[in-house]
């Protein structure tokens, strides 16, 4: 406990915030190594998700993760990206994926489309994929970065703020243009 109160002091005192984290892994209801779920709806594999190791909470229904590989799917069962991260907070009931610690989503049709952050959230009821974090993402067209961003699995309809970034080839199509 002595240690807990050092760490969030030292925390203090060098400006740097702690990251809120769930109960230790004594108090799971369940540790499971190589754990791996599917996450469905509407009948549709959106996607699956793996972890390394799991701290199962049943109370609150959530799997706390650490080293977490996600596969997304489309309508028609095609997968469609990669996401990996050192950390993960599933939550069942809201079928949400957190994803926290070198964030990076891949599209798997050999485009070379790829997006790293630090923090990212993948909603299962909207297919979506969001960040309130600093990103980057890396296409053929182009380097983009913002502040934070929303966009489907597929990154097919990639909305941020604040964007800047450069362009190759023929560049970005920005929404409204032909």
């Amino acid at each position: 406990m002595l240690a807990g109160a050092l760490l969030g002091a030292a925390c203090q005192e060098q400006g740097v915030e702690p990251v809120a984290q769930l109960a230790s892994a004594d108090s799971a209801d369940q540790v499971m190594e190589g754990m791996t779920t599917s996450i469905v709806a509407d009948g549709i594999r959106r996607s699956v998700v793996s972890a390394d190791t799991s701290f199962l909470y049943q109370n609150r229904q959530i799997a706390d993760m650490r080293r977490v590989t996600a596969y997304f799917f489309d309508n028609q069962g095609n997968q469609t990206s990669i996401l990996t991260s050192r950390f993960g907070i599933y939550e069942v009931a809201r079928g949400t994926l957190e994803a926290r610690g070198n964030v990076v989503v891949t599209a798997t049709d050999g485009s070379g489309r790829k997006l790293t952050t630090e923090h990212l959230v993948y909603d299962k009821s909207m297919n979506r994929i969001s960040s309130d974090s600093a990103f980057v993402y890396d296409s053929p067209g182009g380097l983009l970065r913002g502040n934070s961003f929303t966009s489907d699995p597929e990154f097919r309809n990639i909305v941020t703020r604040q964007p800047r970034g450069r362009q190759r080839g023929e560049g970005f199509l920005l929404p409204g243009q032909p």
